[in-house]
């Protein structure tokens, strides 16, 4: 988590939304967003890419490397996540049955986040990588941040 003051405002994050940064060339990562827009039925979280503009503020924002994405994030509250405490607080989120999931979280930090790193190292290798970041579909392109707030 994040040291930040909970009271900064977070560039292009409204008040109460939440938001996920995800890796756009990687396939695991496209996945897990598309995996996102159709579980998260309540429409809770929304999405950048940490190659677009908006992601790469998000990252300086935070103090996380702009050129090497090896995580992804999670902003709530003004509050960064990382890793697998990310994971777990967005499938909390979704219905049924993947807030279960959340029992994961006995498991000490140490050991869910060299799991992570282990996948998040090798994800090219193991799930390809694509050659540009994908573009969300018409329909989706409310789940995705957007420059109408400026940093």
């Amino acid at each position: 988590m994040s040291e930040r003051n909970q009271n900064t405002t977070v560039p292009y994050v409204e008040e109460g939304e939440r938001v996920v940064l995800f890796d756009g060339v990687c396939r695991l990562c496209s996945f897990w967003a598309r995996f996102l827009l159709k579980f998260d039925r309540h429409r809770r979280l929304k999405l950048a890419t940490v190659q677009s503009d908006e992601g790469q503020a998000i990252l300086s924002f935070f103090d996380m490397p702009l050129d090497e994405y090896e995580t992804l994030l999670l902003v709530e509250n003004g509050q960064m996540y990382v890793k697998s405490d990310a994971i777990l607080r967005i499938l909390k989120l979704l219905p049924f049955p993947w807030p279960a999931l959340s029992c994961l979280r006995r498991i000490p930090p140490s050991v869910r986040d060299w799991i992570y790193d282990r996948v998040a190292r090798n994800r090219y290798r193991l799930f390809g990588k694509n050659s540009v970041c994908a573009a969300p579909r018409a329909e989706d392109e409310s789940r995705f941040i957007s420059k109408k707030k400026s940093p």
